[in-house]
């Protein structure tokens, strides 16, 4: 064995008090197993800007209590540098309901590992008392004025993995460079402090609060504010149906419908109850659309309900379906319930407020792979539209920014089935989208329309955005960078494509180099990369097409985006024109031949 994986097994096994990760490292080197101990010690977890994403397991590869106290110990300290009031203020901690039991880790194991850590230096800590949504983490920063929040979620992720989100003062993710930061202080404190396993140190710590009680209070209160029709809430004959995919949303969920005046929806039994083990679904990702619904359908089609609402796990996304007359369901794409959720939130707004002077501070963002619909609907009602790069971080930092600046931010969105109906949370939240988009069903029901209707509607006022997104799995970063790098040497001349297949291209910008030629000196306005690829392509027949990496998977995706201008198009023609542009789009810059692209499993 090399020294390196002999010096890393060696202060694990000082350093491991877990019984099963240890006893299984201790395992791996009786049996000379060099091959998983590589993937065990081989490299530490990148902390990134969203924090930490991996397997539950042994190894410093992998979650467990050993690095979730390391990565605690370098952001402490890291925080100590960054807040000189930090033991005045403390952090926030919360956790899903993951658990891997051949490991011994756990959410919540976790999340007093944390705590204990911070507890050990005399900071407060805020530990919720049992799981909640991701987006209370960030709530809770904002409304106790602390330092940072710390959420442990995989969200969903298989089951098998779990992660470490981060929160800054300003309730938003963190950005760069916070997270160089906080990996250069994770590595200077790689050795466990004294108490950092005793988590029996909690039990009757002056420094640790249980916020439970009252931010449930208060994030409900505030959730009233965005009710609008609470009399139609109450007489609505719309019926419901909610599932949380085995992760933590039911019991937020009921609640939020209880705020708003609605009766509360069906609950998926046999998906209600946190179960790590996610028994009835093969990802537990509300995205992979009618797969994870089955039983959602099966209990609408019981119980009369025409609407299902999803969460993902940690309940920070929103999946939306609508019994269409045909008796087929329809689940709503993220750019379709973006678009209707934009609109519910700035009609609402109009109406309460007549004083169009206002309307110069009113924003909406999404991110640049996201649907452009948005910035139709600013452009006619006289709002602010913005865009920024992929990612909640980014529009959850923008929104701070805008609302120092005295902006009101009413709604932001990604394709990923994420939205920000309510500025109270700086990231994206389900428990909020749901009840907003159960209040929106149910007053659309009173003008006899529907979800799909008024989408029909919004398109035929501000014109059609049709999208199509997918990706391509490479597991090879070298054949990546090659299929990258050609289309920024088309011709061979160190040129970009002018044309794809029968298509013209107008304008191109790079993410990863910083061009872009539709700026007077070629230089693109967002923030770039160059650890990751990002290129967009404008089509002269109204055409927007990205293709760029995935932060957190071997993929190569894209989006794409057909608009029209108002009036009365053809959706059907625009759907066969986008189809024949992605084609082409996969035949000549993907070329999946050419570079053993696997495409994505329908």
């Amino acid at each position: 064995m090399d020294t390196r994986l002999d010096q890393e097994t060696a202060r694990w096994l000082r350093w491991d008090k877990n019984p099963l990760t240890l006893e299984s490292v201790k395992q791996l080197i009786a049996d000379g197993n060099k091959e998983e101990l590589e993937k065990c010690f081989g490299a530490r977890m990148e902390f990134g800007t969203a924090g930490l994403r991996a397997p539950m397991g042994a190894g410093i590869s992998r979650m467990n209590g050993l690095t979730i106290i390391q990565t605690t110990q370098g952001f402490c300290r890291y925080l100590e540098k960054q807040f000189s009031d930090l033991k005045q203020r403390g952090v926030v901690i919360s956790f899903d309901a993951r658990a891997h039991p051949p490991s011994g880790g756990n959410s919540r194991r976790f999340a007093r590992l944390v705590a204990t850590t911070f507890i050990t230096q005399g900071i407060p800590v805020y530990l919720f008392s049992d799981i909640t949504p991701t987006p209370f983490v960030p709530y809770t920063v904002l409304h106790l004025k602390l330092c940072a929040g710390i959420m442990i979620t995989a969200s969903h992720n298989p089951k098998q993995d779990n992660g470490y989100k981060v929160y800054w003062d300003n309730g938003a993710q963190i950005t760069s460079p916070h997270d160089k930061g906080i990996s250069r202080a994770i590595e200077e404190n790689l050795e466990p402090w004294p108490q950092a396993w005793d988590d029996s140190l909690l039990n009757g710590s002056p420094l640790l609060h249980d916020p439970s009680a009252s931010i449930n209070k208060s994030y409900f209160e505030d959730l009233k504010k965005y009710c609008f029709h609470r009399s139609v809430n109450r007489e609505t004959k719309v019926k419901f149906v909610h599932t949380s995919v085995h992760g933590v949303g039911h019991d937020f969920v009921q609640s939020a419908f209880k705020a708003f005046d609605f009766a509360p929806p069906e609950a998926v039994p046999e998906q209600k109850d946190p179960d790590p083990e996610f028994p009835t679904v093969k990802y537990p990702n509300p995205e992979e659309g009618k797969g994870v619904l089955t039983l959602s359908f099966a209990l609408a089609d019981k119980t009369k309900a025409r609407i299902i609402l999803a969460n993902d796990p940690d309940a920070d996304r929103l999946a939306v379906a609508e019994k269409q007359d045909s008796g087929e369901w329809r689940v709503f794409s993220g750019n379709e319930l973006g678009a209707l959720l934009g609109w519910w939130l700035f009609t609402s707004w109009k109406e309460k407020n007549q004083d169009h002077s206002a309307l110069k501070d009113i924003y909406m963002l999404s991110s640049t792979v996201s649907s452009k619909i948005l910035r139709a609907i600013a452009l006619k009602e006289g709002f602010h539209f913005e865009e920024t790069l992929t990612g909640f971080k980014w529009m959850g930092n923008r929104a701070r920014q805008l609302i120092d600046q005295g902006k009101n931010v009413l709604f932001a969105f990604e394709e990923a089935i994420g939205y920000m109906c309510c500025p109270f949370v700086l990231d994206k939240d389900g428990v909020s989208a749901a009840v907003i988009s159960a209040e929106l069903a149910s007053f659309l029901a009173t003008k006899n329309l529907t979800l799909s209707q008024q989408l029909k509607a919004i398109y035929v006022e501000y014109g059609y955005h049709i999208t199509k997104a997918s990706y391509f799995i490479c597991h090879d970063q070298g054949t990546i960078k090659q299929l990258f790098e050609n289309l920024r040497n088309y011709d061979g001349k160190n040129n970009y494509p002018k044309t794809c297949g029968r298509f013209a291209i107008s304008g191109i910008r790079d993410l990863t180099t910083g061009y872009d030629d539709s700026q007077p000196d070629k230089k693109a306005v967002l923030p770039t990369s160059k650890s990751s690829q990002m290129i967009t392509f404008t089509f002269a027949n109204g055409g927007v097409a990205t293709m760029r990496t995935s932060g957190t998977e071997p993929k190569i995706k894209y989006y794409s985006e057909l608009c029209a201008p108002p009036g009365n198009s053809d959706p059907e023609q625009l759907k066969k024109e986008l189809n024949e542009l992605v084609s082409a789009i996969e035949e000549h810059f993907f070329q999946p031949q050419k570079y053993n692209l696997q495409p994505k499993a329908e």
